[in-house]
């Protein structure tokens, strides 16, 4: 799937995945806004079936394919959330699945997959071992491939979370906020938020220790060599081709935080709205928290991605 999704791929999705999906809530903080300087209107994904955002896109990927291909199994490669939708998408259509994880993926996260049906492949923590034993998979199986990032299917499920967002909000929204990592979310955003009003600014955020993407949008380029080290397992990629492609023409910007402000950000959304979040799931509020000043005043949509928070592990433990 190399050709780049519009806001019609993102309808199609959104009415494909409507049995299986969850239309998630959103919420408000008074004491937050304060904090922010201006209105967040949180979207909780992490109320999501598998507890992620992840689902839509990995649900329209598989519901998408012919029963032929369906019938060959999914293959993927994730450090966590992609990999139990993937499963669960799966299991749904009564097909198999394929998962390669890297070995350092939290313990929560691997047994979900697992818990879903899908046969899970050990590899070594970097990209490239995740690609290679994806490849290895599909070799040896003939599954159908489906990234968790770089692939038209699942950035125009991801896609839907906005559009839902869109519906709920009582007034316009000019700005919609979104983790980076591979891009898959962002893009899908980005697609959602411009088909419906291209005045919207999207913002990406991302660790201060893996801003990739940052760096990428700003000297033109795809970097793919970073020296990733961050508590957000799931911000652990670097951008992909499509979803470059796509955030060139459509992002405003991308903030960071410190890893430090990504936890006290995840203490906040605990304490203020009551949420369980992973770190990843943070990183938004964290960022907006950071650089105030492209939010101050305006009303600010914020994609909270997932909640497979490892408890055992707790980052102010």
């Amino acid at each position: 799937m190399n050709a780049l999704p519009d806001i019609d791929a993102v309808e199609t999705a959104a009415r494909r995945i409507a049995p299986w999906v969850r239309r998630t809530v959103i919420l408000q903080s008074a004491s937050l806004d304060a904090l922010a300087g201006c209105e967040l209107v949180f979207k909780c994904e992490n109320f999501q079936r598998v507890g992620a955002f992840k689902f839509r896109g990995a649900c329209n990927a598989v519901f998408s394919l012919d029963d032929a291909d369906a019938a060959r199994g999914i293959a993927t490669q994730s450090s966590g959330n992609h990999g139990a939708a993937i499963a669960r998408a799966a299991q749904l259509r009564g097909v198999p699945a394929y998962v390669v994880v890297p070995t350092s993926i939290a313990a929560t996260k691997r047994a979900a997959i697992a818990r879903y049906g899908a046969r899970v492949i050990d590899c070594a923590p970097t990209m490239a071992a995740r690609n290679a034993g994806m490849a290895e998979v599909i070799a040896e199986t003939g599954a159908v491939a489906v990234h968790p990032f770089d692939d038209a299917r699942v950035i125009a499920g991801q896609g839907t979370a906005t559009l839902e967002l869109l519906e709920q909000v009582t007034a316009p929204l000019d700005v919609v906020v979104a983790p980076v990592s591979g891009g898959g979310l962002l893009s899908g955003t980005a697609i959602a938020a411009h088909g419906r009003s291209t005045h919207i600014q999207v913002w990406g955020a991302e660790p201060a220790s893996a801003a990739d993407a940052q760096a990428s949008l700003a000297q033109g380029r795809r970097i793919t060599e970073w020296p990733i080290d961050t508590i957000c397992d799931g911000l652990r990629a670097t951008l992909g081709e499509l979803p470059f492609a796509i955030l060139r023409e459509h992002a405003t910007g991308v903030a960071t935080a410190t890893e430090d402000q990504i936890v006290a950000a995840m203490r906040l959304m605990f304490e203020r709205l009551k949420l369980v979040v992973e770190p990843s799931a943070a990183v938004a509020l964290a960022a907006i928290l950071a650089h105030p000043e492209p939010f101050t005043g305006k009303r600010v949509g914020v994609i909270v991605s997932g909640g497979n928070l490892d408890l055992e592990r707790l980052p102010w433990q």
